[in-house]
Parts: structure tokens; C-alpha cells; sequence
């Protein structure tokens, strides 16, 4: 009989982070409940519920929209909440506060932050990378930035940027993990490289905020975006943020200058006038009931150090593949998610030729991940509520259907 379901045990009892599982609506970690609430593993895609958010949201509709109304938007702060929320953002990606702020979709952000880039570069800087493994929509909304800035589009991998980088290069748009295969790109000195040439860099952290550090601050970036609904908790939809470093806060020019983001948006001018600092990046009234569920949701981060989130990440997915190593024929599965540390996410593609069919029927019996076109299984691992457990009954019940 194999030792790993032993070890797991053993792994979560000295885990310092294995508490914070109570903070979800998941199942306790007892075998028998395991086996009735299953494993979830697709925290990338969309992150469990914080078990105090209901109350939290009930309380914003039925007190603060449903008793104070109008009141809200001062009594209640809601008028405050796209910055202050991202002051709670913040220190989750390296950030000092005033350079996020929450709101619109993750789409809507790139587009602002990628087109206020190129309008930050020289009229000679005529090209826009972006990273040719991208998730689809950054790409699309790539080409649309391109053409509305005249500007031409090249997709080049992350490993290409450095040699395509130079003095047409206006900005380049890159994805810190990827979204398939899971590999961390290397932020510091693809960042650097960018600045040598003289252009502005915007980084997707979709796939990195809440599982890893990103030091934006200490790293120099310029740009980025974010959603908040996969290791940030925030629920399905919840708004994505925009982070402007503070030294460019004062060039950002957004192609949607929307009258929140106006010096006095109460004025009613129908002239524009650019208010101060991250409040650039708003643009219309926010969705003040999934921005405050996602307030209710950073909660389960105080007192939680990202670099022990991180730890955990790395010792949980290297568990995993030890475990599926053990569990599955050998060839059966491939892995493709880079074995190095520096190179990882907080994710585990494995790449076999009937993965669709195989994700239908570990879903079935409980096993939650997803599957992406054409033969990518892919796990994602949330430290805060992903057990050792929860990683050796995943590749058990993987190797089983996989027999």
C-alpha cells in the first residue's frame, strides 16, 4: 500500500496555513467528508466561497442599499471603495497604497492600461508586442489598442521579447503565469529588458495575484491588471483592478476618461479634467454589490503572509506530481508545467490525448479541475483552502480513471 496518504496527513498537520481552510465553504478534512465534498482544484478559474461573505452581502442589501439608499454612497463608503479596496490589494502584489484601484472587467483594464502605455511613448515608437501565448482576449484587445493608436501589433513568446525589443518598441503586454501550462515568467528581468529599450511594460496577473509575490513596486512596473476572482475569492464577476505606478500617475491619459475618473465629478463639466493619482483608471459608477463582496472576501487575508502562500504552492503542486507519478501509468500523462520553482505558477497542467473525457469523469466523482483545448488537465492549487489530502486523493482517483 502506498505511504502518500499517510505523508499527506502528515503534511497538513504541520501546515501553518491548514486552518484558514475553515474560513471557506468547503468540507472538513475528515476522510468521510472528503469523500462527500470532493476536491477542489479549480481555484485558477474561479475561488471558493469565503464563509462570511453571504452575511456581508446581506447586509449591504438589506441595510445599506435597502435601509440608507442614496446614503450609502457616503455613510457606507461605497464612493471610496474602488481605491480603498485597492489599497487591500496592494501588499498582495508588492504595492505601496494610491496605485490601485478596483473596478470595470480585467478586459476593460487592459485596454486602458496598454493604450495609456503607448500614449506614454515617443511618436517613433510606432510597435506593440504582446505575448503570442496569451489568453485570448488580451490579444484581442491587443489589436484593437493597436489600431486605435495606429500603432502596429507583433506577438512574440516572452522568451522572444529581450531580441524583439528595441527603439519602434512602444510597449509590450505580458502575462505573468500562463494560463494553459501554468509557467511563471520571469517579471524582474523581462520588466528591466523593457525599460532598457525605452518602452512601458503592462503585465496580466490574473493567474499570479494570491498565489505568489509579484513586487511590482520593487520591480519597476508600470503597468498592470489583474481579476479577483481566482486566488483573491472576490465571486464570479467580481471588478478587476488597474495598478499605476505613482511616478506615471500624472502621464496616465485613459482612453475611457469616464466622469468618475473626472477632477470633479459632481461638477457635471462637459469638458474632462483628469483627476489626481490612481482615480485616473475609474470610469463609471462601480458595481458596489460584487465590490464589496470582494472587500468581505480579502478579509481571510489578514494576517497571511504571501511568501508562506507561496511555500505552500510549491510544496503542495511538487506533492501532486509526486503522488501522480506514483498513481498513473507511466506515459499516460505529460507533464507540461515547468518543474523549476522559479518557473512555476500555483498550477498543474498535464497534457494526455482524451483530457476532456477525462476531466467529465473526474468531476464526476468529485475531483474538480478543468480542462482546456486540446489535451490539457489542468489543477489548480489555492493554498489557503487546498489540503496535502486534497492533492493525494485528486491523483489517486486521476490515476484510477486513467488505468
Amino acid at each position: 500500500m502506498s505511504e502518500l496518504p499517510l505523508l499527506a496527513k502528515e503534511l497538513d498537520q504541520a501546515d501553518e496555513l491548514a486552518p484558514l481552510r475553515d474560513r471557506f465553504v468547503l468540507g472538513p478534512m475528515s476522510d468521510a467528508a472528503a469523500d462527500a465534498a470532493g476536491v477542489y482544484l479549480d481555484g485558477n478559474s474561479l475561488g471558493a466561497l469565503p464563509a462570511h461573505v453571504p452575511d456581508r452581502v446581506a447586509d449591504v442589501v438589506r441595510r445599506q442599499w435597502g435601509e440608507l439608499r442614496i446614503r450609502s454612497w457616503e455613510e457606507s463608503g461605497w464612493w471610496t471603495a474602488p481605491e480603498r479596496i485597492g489599497d487591500r490589494i496592494a501588499p498582495l502584489v508588492g504595492a505601496a497604497p494610491g496605485q490601485i484601484v478596483v473596478g470595470d472587467s480585467t478586459s476593460v483594464n487592459v485596454f486602458k492600461a496598454l493604450v495609456a502605455a503607448v500614449r506614454m511613448a515617443d511618436a517613433g515608437r510606432d510597435e506593440i508586442l504582446v505575448d503570442a501565448t496569451t489568453f485570448p482576449t488580451d490579444g484581442y484587445i491587443a489589436e484593437s489598442a493597436a489600431r486605435l493608436t495606429g500603432r502596429t501589433l507583433r506577438a512574440v513568446t516572452p522568451a522572444e521579447v529581450p531580441a524583439a525589443l528595441g527603439d519602434r518598441t512602444a510597449a509590450v503586454l505580458l502575462n505573468h503565469v500562463d494560463y494553459r501550462t501554468g509557467r511563471l515568467h520571469d517579471l524582474p528581468a523581462l520588466t528591466a529588458a523593457v525599460h532598457a529599450c525605452g518602452a512601458r511594460a503592462v503585465w496580466d496577473l490574473c493567474h499570479s495575484a494570491g498565489a505568489l509575490p509579484v513586487g511590482l513596486d520593487e520591480h519597476g512596473v508600470d503597468l498592470a491588471v489583474g481579476c479577483t476572482y481566482k486566488y483573491l475569492n472576490g465571486g464570479p464577476g467580481s471588478p478587476a483592478y488597474l495598478y499605476v505606478r505613482r511616478e506615471l500617475q500624472d502621464r496616465f491619459d485613459s482612453p475611457l476618461p469616464g466622469w468618475n475618473s473626472h477632477a470633479e465629478p459632481f461638477g457635471m463639466s462637459p469638458s474632462y479634467a483628469p483627476a489626481a493619482g490612481a482615480v485616473r483608471g475609474r470610469v463609471g459608477t462601480p458595481d458596489i454589490l460584487s465590490l464589496l463582496a470582494l472587500e468581505a472576501a480579502l478579509d481571510v487575508w489578514g494576517g497571511v503572509s504571501v511568501d508562506a502562500v507561496r511555500a505552500k504552492s510549491l510544496a503542495l503542486t511538487d506533492f501532486f506530481l509526486r503522488c501522480v507519478d506514483e498513481y498513473t501509468e507511466p506515459g499516460r500523462v505529460e507533464c507540461v508545467t515547468p518543474g523549476p520553482h522559479a518557473e512555476r505558477g500555483s498550477q498543474i497542467a498535464l497534457r494526455c490525448p482524451d483530457a476532456g473525457e477525462v476531466m467529465k469523469r473526474l468531476i464526476a466523482r468529485g475531483v474538480v479541475g478543468d480542462f482546456r483545448h486540446p489535451d490539457i488537465l489542468r489543477f489548480g492549487f489555492t493554498p489557503l483552502y487546498v489540503s496535502f489530502r486534497d492533492a493525494e486523493r485528486a491523483a489517486r482517483i486521476l490515476g484510477e480513471e486513467l488505468a
